[in-house]
């Protein structure tokens, strides 16, 4: 068995675990717990407004920005179906890894050839970080300068890396065959633009929730320069990028607490939409499976 095969074996084990799904559930519901009682008054409805428009960004705009940038047959319907499943993978696994590896899953299943498949995904998650840059580039001015400078430093190492990648393992990175066309990529970069829009009101809808305000552009400036901590994996909702974003909302003046508390509550409101569209979809998607076995048999 190779390196590739044990790393597959090793996540597969993770995404089936039921120690992974107790303890992601247990941490995204204990951090709020804790300090929601700390907080003198919390509201609902600033949280079930932000709430909105993020699971249309998230349900709605990003299938539509993989399908954009994938070279299939498969209807947006599918999607749609597949990338609410992958959510639900990826909340009950560490850094989210889950929700890419059922996607790369769904592809082959439905006949993409596993090449494709990784393209299709690995294009996806770049445009969308690409998208995430550009409202971090907007957001820049109201975030801390040691923030800010962190971030191009990472952003510039990695940057390296790809180059370095590129001429001494030049196999490992797609060819220009593979990368979108033009019109793909403004068409992924339009609804990345959304989906990064629909992050700024949910945290602004927590934020709200616990009694304070701050600027949307410079909360998703925040939240971009914490996802360079998401190289860690950590569990939803307590992971290092969740401890990078509370850093981020508390030193733009938000009490500690109350960035707890928020970035805890976005954690929280994330399995609503994922237990509800992409539990139905994977019990529906299992089903049929059963049926067409039964079928050929």
């Amino acid at each position: 068995m190779g390196i590739s095969d044990s790393i597959r074996t090793s996540w597969h084990r993770i995404i089936h675990s039921r120690t992974a799904l107790v303890l992601g559930a247990v941490l995204t519901l204990a951090v709020p717990a804790l300090t929601l009682p700390s907080l003198p008054h919390v509201a609902v409805w600033p949280m079930l407004i932000g709430l909105l428009p993020w699971v249309v960004g998230k349900y709605v705009l990003c299938p539509l920005r993989w399908h954009a940038l994938t070279d299939s047959d498969l209807r947006r319907w599918w999607f749609m179906r597949a990338y609410a499943e992958s959510e639900l993978m990826g909340l009950l696994t560490p850094g989210h890894v889950g929700a890419d590896l059922w996607r790369l899953k769904r592809l082959t299943a439905a006949g993409t050839p596993r090449g494709t498949a990784v393209v299709s995904v690995g294009t996806d998650r770049l445009v969308g970080a690409i998208g995430l840059a550009t409202f971090v580039g907007f957001a820049g001015t109201a975030l801390p300068w040691r923030l800010m400078l962190g971030a191009v430093v990472v952003a510039a190492l990695a940057l390296v890396g790809v180059l370095v990648v590129r001429r001494v393992r030049p196999g490992w990175l797609p060819g220009r065959p593979s990368l979108p066309r033009p019109r793909q990529l403004a068409h992924g970069l339009v609804l990345s633009a959304g989906y990064q829009l629909s992050i700024a009101a949910l945290l602004v809808g927590t934020i709200a929730a616990t009694g304070h305000q701050l600027e949307p552009l410079a909360v998703l400036g925040a939240f971009g320069a914490s996802q360079l901590a998401g190289a860690v994996p950590g569990p939803n909702g307590a992971s290092p990028r969740d401890a990078a974003l509370v850093a981020a909302l508390a030193a733009m003046g938000l009490p500690v607490v109350a960035a707890i508390a928020a970035v805890a509550l976005k954690a929280a409101l994330a399995w609503l939409p994922a237990l509800l569209l992409g539990a139905t979809s994977l019990f529906f998607t299992r089903r049929n499976h059963r049926l067409a076995l039964a079928a050929a048999a």
